[in-house]
């Protein structure tokens, strides 16, 4: 058995300052980069977040490098939130080191929460540049009026992405994330009793990316 490389917690330059990240390289040589955005910094949010590692995993797993960053004020990332605008440049920051070390690789992004909020972001900037992404999974997306009175206004994305959301959802409710989805015609994995968070779920994570991905 190929034993994997250890990961590696790295701090990459970005336009706020340095970005702590967390790099999973996969077994043998990588078919991809992953970029992984964790939920909201204010909120306790970080890249050690549980459905955040669970999505690195899956990824690696597939054969991607995975990256976790922290995003700005988070860990030692410098900077300050920002509302997801700035957090958007430092994904490309890394996204540019990745492909500096690893090659111009397909690309897939995930994301939870504020995460998947900012993935959505980030996608419409690469798509716009002409270097789509591959491949997408937002979980738990941060759509509409959330708790904590924060609204977000979610962009499109595209019509293979992966969205997995939990019916008990108390933080983004379902009902929120299929108003976003209904216009784009993007189907929605939902997770009987999950939460937010995916408490004893996340096996459920994995199991619905890697069958998606051998399509």
């Amino acid at each position: 058995m190929t034993s994997r490389p250890a990961a590696e917690r790295l701090l990459i330059p970005g336009p706020a300052g340095a970005i702590e990240t967390i790099v999973e390289p996969p077994a043998h040589a990588p078919r991809g980069i992953a970029l992984v955005a964790h939920p909201h910094p204010l909120f306790g949010g970080t890249a050690e977040n549980k459905v955040a590692q669970t999505l690195a995993k899956a990824l690696r797993d597939l054969g991607y490098v995975a990256l976790r960053p922290n995003f700005r004020g988070v860990g030692a990332s410098e900077g300050s939130h920002d509302e997801g605008a700035g957090e958007t440049e430092d994904m490309l920051a890394v996204l540019d080191w990745a492909r500096d070390r690893f090659g111009d690789l397909p690309l897939a992004l995930a994301g939870f929460s504020f995460g998947a909020y900012v993935q959505a972001r980030l996608a419409a900037r690469l798509k716009a540049a002409g270097h789509p992404a591959q491949r997408m999974v937002l979980v738990g997306t941060a759509a509409g009026f959330v708790t904590g009175a924060r609204h977000y206004e979610t962009g499109a994305v595209p019509a293979d992405t992966i969205v997995i959301h939990g019916d008990l959802d108390e933080t983004v409710p379902l009902s929120n994330v299929l108003a976003w989805a209904r216009p784009l015609e993007l189907p929605v994995t939902v997770v009987p009793g999950a939460d937010h968070f995916f408490h004893r779920k996340l096996h459920i994570i994995r199991g619905i990316i890697s069958s998606a991905w051998k399509r």
